[in-house]
């Protein structure tokens, strides 16, 4: 059980380097909520909200929509990433940014469409 849905908690969110920074959109939580029923299977989330200097460590861009917490790169359960980019994108064809990676797939609830493959 989580603190802030079902199956999430506010720690899964908190930025990598240790800072504290642990903002989360609720939409986006939603969305993960929704993942984790669709496929029935837990969440990793290797990467949610950042702080500027963990950001820029990382590569991020400077209008990342990590730094808002309003994105998360997850892995989940036993599941091809493949799989569940899938679904994002037939579940969302006209709004937020979905990135395709080999590893993980990366959600965004920014207010327009995104879409970038890197597999």
């Amino acid at each position: 059980m989580g603190d802030l849905s079902q199956n999430f908690s506010r720690h899964e969110f908190e930025c990598k380097c240790g800072c504290g920074d642990n903002t989360v959109d609720s939409e986006l939580l939603e969305i993960l909520q929704d993942i984790r029923h669709q496929f029935g299977r837990s969440i990793k989330i290797t990467s949610a909200n950042r702080c500027r200097a963990h950001n820029k460590a990382v590569g991020g861009g400077i209008r990342s929509q990590h730094l808002k917490g309003r994105a998360a790169d997850i892995k989940v359960g036993y599941t091809s990433p493949y799989d569940v980019q899938d679904y994002l994108l037939k579940k969302y064809p006209h709004k937020h940014g979905i990135g395709r990676y080999e590893r993980f797939t990366h959600i965004d609830t920014r207010s327009g469409k995104a879409r970038w493959d890197y597999r």
